[in-house]
Protein backbone atom coordinates (compact mmCIF):
# COMPACT_ATOMS: atom_id res chain seq x y z
CA UNK A 1 0.00 0.00 0.00
CA UNK A 2 1.17 3.29 -1.28
CA UNK A 3 0.24 6.76 0.12
CA UNK A 4 1.41 8.16 -2.60
CA UNK A 5 -0.49 10.91 -5.00
CA UNK A 6 -0.17 9.71 -8.58
CA UNK A 7 -2.23 10.94 -11.90
CA UNK A 8 -3.02 7.77 -14.02
CA UNK A 9 -5.05 6.93 -16.93
CA UNK A 10 -8.18 4.56 -15.67
CA UNK A 11 -10.45 2.71 -16.92
CA UNK A 12 -13.53 -0.05 -16.12
CA UNK A 13 -12.20 -1.48 -13.61
CA UNK A 14 -12.39 2.07 -11.72
CA UNK A 15 -15.53 2.69 -12.35
CA UNK A 16 -17.32 1.42 -9.28
CA UNK A 17 -14.69 4.07 -7.15
CA UNK A 18 -15.51 6.85 -10.01
CA UNK A 19 -19.12 6.26 -9.29
CA UNK A 20 -18.66 6.86 -5.27
CA UNK A 21 -16.37 9.84 -5.71
CA UNK A 22 -18.99 11.37 -8.01
CA UNK A 23 -22.40 10.73 -7.31
CA UNK A 24 -21.83 11.88 -3.88
CA UNK A 25 -20.32 15.22 -4.79
CA UNK A 26 -22.92 16.23 -7.94
CA UNK A 27 -26.37 14.87 -5.43
CA UNK A 28 -25.03 15.21 -1.92
CA UNK A 29 -22.52 18.34 -1.97
CA UNK A 30 -23.97 20.32 -4.64
CA UNK A 31 -27.57 18.88 -5.00
CA UNK A 32 -27.82 18.12 -8.99
CA UNK A 33 -30.25 16.48 -9.66
CA UNK A 34 -28.38 13.94 -12.05
CA UNK A 35 -28.18 10.08 -11.03
CA UNK A 36 -26.19 6.91 -12.45
CA UNK A 37 -29.13 7.02 -14.64
CA UNK A 38 -28.32 10.18 -16.10
CA UNK A 39 -24.73 8.90 -16.84
CA UNK A 40 -24.19 5.82 -18.22
CA UNK A 41 -20.58 6.32 -19.46
CA UNK A 42 -19.74 5.96 -15.57
CA UNK A 43 -20.44 2.07 -16.06
CA UNK A 44 -18.56 1.87 -19.78
CA UNK A 45 -14.95 4.73 -19.51
CA UNK A 46 -13.45 2.27 -21.76
CA UNK A 47 -15.85 3.09 -24.74
CA UNK A 48 -17.39 6.37 -23.74
CA UNK A 49 -13.90 7.96 -23.36
CA UNK A 50 -10.92 5.88 -24.65
CA UNK A 51 -12.66 4.97 -27.72
CA UNK A 52 -13.29 8.54 -28.78
CA UNK A 53 -9.59 9.54 -28.73
CA UNK A 54 -10.02 11.31 -24.99
CA UNK A 55 -8.91 9.86 -22.26
CA UNK A 56 -10.02 9.53 -18.57
CA UNK A 57 -7.90 10.10 -15.89
CA UNK A 58 -7.93 9.53 -12.25
CA UNK A 59 -6.23 11.15 -9.01
CA UNK A 60 -5.20 7.85 -7.06
CA UNK A 61 -4.05 8.18 -2.82
CA UNK A 62 -3.68 5.39 -0.72
CA UNK A 63 -5.38 2.88 -3.38
CA UNK A 64 -8.43 5.38 -3.78
CA UNK A 65 -9.83 7.14 -6.62
CA UNK A 66 -9.55 10.94 -5.29
CA UNK A 67 -10.00 12.93 -8.17
CA UNK A 68 -10.76 12.50 -12.08
CA UNK A 69 -10.95 14.31 -15.17
CA UNK A 70 -11.80 12.97 -18.47
CA UNK A 71 -11.71 13.82 -22.09
CA UNK A 72 -14.53 12.71 -25.10
CA UNK A 73 -12.52 13.39 -28.26
CA UNK A 74 -15.45 14.94 -31.28
CA UNK A 75 -13.19 15.09 -34.12
CA UNK A 76 -12.19 18.20 -35.93
CA UNK A 77 -9.54 18.73 -33.32
CA UNK A 78 -12.08 19.35 -30.52
CA UNK A 79 -12.47 17.34 -27.74
CA UNK A 80 -14.76 18.06 -24.18
CA UNK A 81 -13.76 17.95 -20.92
CA UNK A 82 -15.96 16.00 -18.52
CA UNK A 83 -16.07 14.16 -14.94
CA UNK A 84 -13.87 16.76 -13.58
CA UNK A 85 -14.24 15.99 -9.98
CA UNK A 86 -12.09 16.17 -6.30
CA UNK A 87 -13.11 14.91 -3.62
CA UNK A 88 -13.38 17.69 -1.34
CA UNK A 89 -10.51 16.69 1.31
CA UNK A 90 -7.82 17.29 -1.82
CA UNK A 91 -9.43 20.58 -3.07
CA UNK A 92 -8.14 23.77 -2.74
CA UNK A 93 -4.65 25.54 -3.43
CA UNK A 94 -2.27 23.58 -1.23
CA UNK A 95 -2.81 20.69 -2.81
CA UNK A 96 -3.77 21.67 -6.50
CA UNK A 97 -4.98 18.61 -7.36
CA UNK A 98 -7.43 19.94 -9.72
CA UNK A 99 -4.79 22.24 -11.44
CA UNK A 100 -2.55 18.87 -11.47
CA UNK A 101 -5.47 17.20 -13.07
CA UNK A 102 -6.21 19.94 -16.08
CA UNK A 103 -2.58 20.23 -16.62
CA UNK A 104 -2.54 16.73 -17.59
CA UNK A 105 -5.19 16.77 -19.97
CA UNK A 106 -4.05 19.54 -21.63
CA UNK A 107 -0.65 17.86 -22.39
CA UNK A 108 -2.66 15.17 -23.67
CA UNK A 109 -4.14 16.96 -25.84
CA UNK A 110 -1.75 18.79 -27.37
CA UNK A 111 0.01 15.55 -27.72
CA UNK A 112 -3.00 14.58 -30.06
CA UNK A 113 -3.38 17.68 -31.66
CA UNK A 114 -6.65 18.19 -29.78
CA UNK A 115 -6.81 22.16 -30.29
CA UNK A 116 -10.20 23.47 -28.66
CA UNK A 117 -11.78 21.92 -25.63
CA UNK A 118 -15.02 22.45 -24.57
CA UNK A 119 -17.05 21.96 -21.44
CA UNK A 120 -20.47 22.36 -19.45
CA UNK A 121 -21.05 22.70 -16.16
CA UNK A 122 -24.09 23.72 -13.92
CA UNK A 123 -23.75 27.23 -12.81
CA UNK A 124 -24.34 26.64 -9.11
CA UNK A 125 -20.94 25.19 -9.21
CA UNK A 126 -19.08 28.35 -8.42
CA UNK A 127 -15.62 27.21 -7.42
CA UNK A 128 -15.56 25.48 -10.58
CA UNK A 129 -16.88 28.16 -12.44
CA UNK A 130 -13.78 30.37 -10.86
CA UNK A 131 -11.44 27.82 -11.39
CA UNK A 132 -12.27 27.55 -15.38
CA UNK A 133 -12.30 31.32 -16.20
CA UNK A 134 -9.04 31.40 -14.18
CA UNK A 135 -7.37 28.77 -16.70
CA UNK A 136 -8.29 30.72 -19.54
CA UNK A 137 -11.37 29.40 -20.53
CA UNK A 138 -13.91 31.55 -21.86
CA UNK A 139 -17.88 31.30 -21.49
CA UNK A 140 -19.87 30.58 -24.54
CA UNK A 141 -23.28 30.48 -25.20
CA UNK A 142 -24.91 27.06 -25.55
CA UNK A 143 -25.37 27.89 -29.42
CA UNK A 144 -21.93 27.80 -30.23
CA UNK A 145 -20.81 24.56 -29.33
CA UNK A 146 -19.85 22.32 -31.93
CA UNK A 147 -22.52 20.41 -33.62
CA UNK A 148 -20.67 17.04 -31.75
CA UNK A 149 -20.83 18.48 -27.97
CA UNK A 150 -22.83 16.06 -26.40
CA UNK A 151 -24.77 18.42 -23.76
CA UNK A 152 -25.49 16.75 -20.47
CA UNK A 153 -28.92 17.57 -19.05
CA UNK A 154 -28.07 19.78 -16.20
CA UNK A 155 -25.18 21.56 -17.96
CA UNK A 156 -26.06 25.23 -18.60
CA UNK A 157 -23.09 27.18 -18.49
CA UNK A 158 -20.59 26.29 -21.24
CA UNK A 159 -16.50 26.78 -22.27
CA UNK A 160 -14.15 27.06 -24.87
CA UNK A 161 -10.41 26.87 -24.63
CA UNK A 162 -8.22 27.17 -27.43
CA UNK A 163 -4.84 25.57 -26.54
CA UNK A 164 -2.96 27.24 -29.01
CA UNK A 165 -3.01 30.37 -26.82
CA UNK A 166 -1.66 28.80 -23.58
Amino acid sequence: MTNQLQISQIGNTHSAQVIDLILPIQQIEFGVPITLKDQPDLLDIENNYHATGGNFWGAIYDEKVIGTIALIGIGNGQGVIRKMFVNKDFRGKEFGLAQQLLENLIDYCKSENIADLYLGTVDILKAAIRFYERNNFVKIEKKNLPAAFPIMSADNVFYHLEIAKL
